[in-house]
């Protein structure tokens, strides 16, 4: 088992990485404070994990909420769910959520903890390769709106996150290769020498080699906690965790919740980001093709989808949380392994990535 700490002082909790954690009862009880817990899950996770979980807590007061499954069902009503279980199960404030699932699963289970009695304890026990490296650090939780990705939620920081790479195994490849779009996104913003190891490894984690996959969710892990511990809430520097994402989330609002995979449409946005960081002369052609090479390989969509203009993307990108005074702000790489957050570019320079993206289909 390998532990990493998020170091936000008196918030501070440990993230814990390996195989068969999900069974590890001291584990999870070692974080739980009071005598009732609600597991949230969604109905593709349910029949894998629950009983095993719920085993786990005997002895312990436990109910179980189980969410229809998707991105599509990150929104108010679905979360109502999870809220009307806890009033009914007349939980009170010493009560845990356990978020058992994937992003959306965890998202939503956090957003619940931090609004249910103005909060509560929760953990994260991801089960995606997205969450375990991405989602379930740093304590953003929320649902999506109609008109925009996660514009509605909290920061809100777990007791602890457990991760058991032993539940990738259940995963399509498609889902592998989503989470593997945030595992190359810290190569691309931190680290060169990262990325160089995802280029010749690659393979090893579509195949979830144990000791690939381990050390590439340590060191996302990492890296994420690092920024978040020097940035809780997006206020600069974290902002550096979306690249690729303000062109992906137009995508995901673009098409329906759901249609894309996040870190499908994460790939793309991260294409795109890269051309426009050569458009302005940042980084290379050959920097570039870098970039879109190891996302190829990664499984993942490295061009605009079909049916999806220009218009589309200015329209959703309108509506971005990085937006500050009308202005639109991307992520962008002045070079592999050092990104930025900048409204310096010209719109026109904008205009071309995003024609050339839809051009590229």
């Amino acid at each position: 088992m390998q532990q990493i700490s998020v170091d936000l002082g008196d918030r501070s909790y440990p993230i814990l990485a390996g195989a068969g954690l999900i069974t590890r009862g001291d584990l999870l009880r070692s974080h739980i404070k009071g005598s009732q817990v609600c597991i949230v899950t969604d109905d593709t996770v349910a029949p894998l994990y629950l009983e095993a979980v719920s085993r786990q807590l005997e002895g312990l007061r436990v109910i179980s909420v189980v969410l229809p499954t998707g991105e599509a069902f990150k929104n108010w009503s679905v979360l109502q769910q999870i809220l009307d279980a806890l009033l009914e199960a007349r939980f009170d404030r010493k009560c845990c959520l356990l978020a058992l699932g994937g992003g959306v699963v965890g998202d939503m289970t956090g957003f619940a903890a931090a609004i249910y009695q103005r909060g509560v304890d929760f953990i994260q026990v991801p089960t995606t390769l997205l969450s375990q490296v991405d989602s379930s650090v740093g304590g953003k939780t929320g649902i999506n709106h109609p008109a925009g990705k996660n514009m509605i939620g909290a920061f809100y920081q777990p007791q602890a996150v457990i991760m058991d790479t032993d539940t990738l195994r259940t995963l399509p490849a498609r889902e592998i290769s989503a989470g593997l779009a945030e595992i190359i996104k810290y190569g691309l913003i931190r680290d060169v020498g990262f990325l160089a190891w995802l280029e010749q490894n690659m393979q090893k984690l579509r195949t979830l080699d144990a000791a690939a996959v381990i050390h590439a969710i340590v060191r996302s892990c990492e890296i994420k906690a690092e920024v978040v511990a020097a940035d809780e809430r997006e206020g600069g520097v974290r902002a550096i965790l979306n690249l690729g994402h303000t062109f992906g989330h137009a995508i995901e609002a673009h098409l329906g919740y759901g249609r894309w995979l996040h870190g499908e449409a994460v790939g793309a946005g991260m294409v795109m980001a890269a051309d426009l960081s050569r458009r302005l002369g940042w980084i290379t052609q050959q920097d570039q093709q870098r970039a879109i090479s190891l996302i190829s390989a990664a499984g993942l969509p490295v061009s605009s989808p079909e049916g999806m203009e220009v218009a589309d993307y200015q329209l959703h990108m309108s509506v971005d949380k990085k937006v500050m005074d009308g202005k639109l702000r991307l992520v962008l790489l002045k070079q592999l392994g050092e990104a930025v957050v900048t409204g310096e570019f010209a719109p026109q320079a904008l205009i071309s990535t995003l024609e050339h993206a839809c051009n590229a289909r």
